[in-house]
């Protein structure tokens, strides 16, 4: 077994050709196994349009998402917050890892993709963001001014 993961792949059609490309490492623990590499690819279609941001920005060319600066996943039939970034959004108005998130501007939320989904439909980085978190009992309410995640992330050198 290799000690290391090489996380640029190509991914090739039945027909021979380009499907993707490979370029997220993921690491997925599954209960009572050994944890699973793997690598999210991403549609060929999808990235020639974008190809030439890529190689010039780093990223898309367009108004960043809203962020929250939370990591969320699907665990027993919840949205459980996993993880908070440093100074990030919702940590700022006191979002505790192990909450569970219950709805998005109002609308109840039941997945990782619906709950993006919801978060984006309000707008750009910037929107106001009602959010409510299970904490033990009790439903909490907040609003969180939501921000770009490229401004806490380590922006690449251009030359």
């Amino acid at each position: 077994m290799r000690d290391t993961f090489d996380i640029t792949q190509a991914l090739i059609g039945k027909d021979g050709r380009l499907a993707g490309i490979g370029s997220l490492y993921v690491q997925d623990a599954l209960p009572g196994q050994d944890s699973v590499r793997g690598n999210m690819f991403v549609p060929i279609d999808l990235l020639k349009p974008i190809m030439s941001d890529l190689l010039t920005m780093g990223r898309v060319n367009r108004p960043a998402r809203p962020w929250l600066g939370m990591f969320t996943t699907e665990m027993e039939g919840h949205l459980v917050v996993a993880g908070l970034a440093d100074g990030g959004p919702a940590q700022k108005v006191g979002i505790q890892v192990g909450d569970l998130v219950v709805r998005i501007a109002g609308r109840p939320v039941s997945s990782l993709a619906e709950m993006l989904r919801s978060v984006w439909a309000l707008g750009e980085a910037g929107v106001d963001v009602q959010l409510s978190v299970q904490r033990d009992e009790q439903v909490l309410e907040s609003v969180i001014r939501s921000a770009s995640r490229f401004e806490f992330m380590k922006q690449p050198k251009t030359h």
